[in-house]
């Protein structure tokens, strides 16, 4: 019997480790493994939902790998995922005129805020503009937490630090290289500012204690999900029904109520609301 189950196991397993992907979660038992690379999707539990819903209705198992937007589109030009679910407008559209990726689709959205200790040290609760938050952080060199792992979030804080004409470095600005939520807990256990996406607030700030949303409403902070899959995957006819099933009104359904059942909210807005703010 063990020898049995361990067959089926490296039977499942063959399809993703013939891309050299790095599973953190499988959803489904079907025959054909599709390798998707995303971070919050993934990390939140939205991804599980969509991949359910997909597989329920094809032959297909989804392999999750957990990566921010700048490396899941680096292992999608790799061939090492099928594709990929990300919020790095500018390197989309420049994956997709290289010839790399294809089939890019908007998917939904959500949005950035500023959060910070309760007493505000630098004053960003009555900035205009999220540059001026941020150039208030800077002038005040209050602690501040950065991703740096060039991440989407990562490359809209850099937009915004470009905005403000600052370069940040010393002491105050400190870089974790890792994922959403737990730089927002290394935030709020030293008491710093961070830019986090609307969807881990909604499902972490039950767990921060020394953290509040300080600034947020500037348009330049919504935040837009797009699908693309690899010009020359694995599997390139599944991935692009995939990406036909998140731009479906079920998979946009699944997209716009997510998180609802879990903590009365929403986490993402349909692609129809971040149409208004995809440039």
């Amino acid at each position: 019997m063990k020898r049995l189950i361990l067959t089926c196991l490296l039977v499942l397993c063959l399809p993703v480790l013939s891309f050299g992907a790095d599973c953190k979660a499988i959803y489904g038992k079907g025959s054909t493994t599709l390798v998707l690379a995303t971070g919050s999707p993934g990390e939140l539990g939205l991804l599980g939902e969509l991949a359910d819903a997909f597989n329920a209705e094809h032959d297909t198992t989804l392999c999750w790998v957990k990566a921010g937007s700048g490396k899941s589109l680096n292992l999608l030009k790799a061939g090492k995922v099928d594709l990929v679910m990300v919020h790095a407008p500018a390197a989309e559209k420049q994956a997709v005129k290289d010839g790399w990726a294809a089939k890019r689709a908007l998917i939904g959205s959500n949005e950035f805020y500023v959060v910070g200790p309760v007493n505000d040290p630098a004053g960003i609760a009555s900035a205009a503009t999220v540059a001026e938050a941020y150039s208030r952080i800077a002038e005040k060199q209050a602690l501040f937490f950065s991703r740096g792992d060039n991440s989407g979030t990562h490359k809209k804080e850099l937009a915004i630090w470009k905005n403000t004409g600052v370069t940040p470095e010393g002491s105050w600005y400190q870089v974790t290289n890792d994922f959403m939520q737990a730089t927002l807990l290394k935030a709020d256990s030293e008491s710093g500012y961070f830019m986090t996406d609307s969807s881990t607030w909604v499902a972490t700030k039950a767990k921060v204690k020394n953290l509040k949303i300080l600034f947020k409403g500037d348009v330049f902070l919504v935040n837009t999900y797009h699908a693309l899959l690899g010009s020359n995957g694995h599997n390139a006819e599944l991935s692009a029904k995939f990406i036909d099933f998140l731009i479906s009104e079920k998979g946009q359904s699944l997209f716009a109520d997510y998180g609802k059942n879990l903590y009365g909210e929403g986490m993402y807005n349909d692609a129809a609301y971040a149409k208004k703010y995809d440039h």
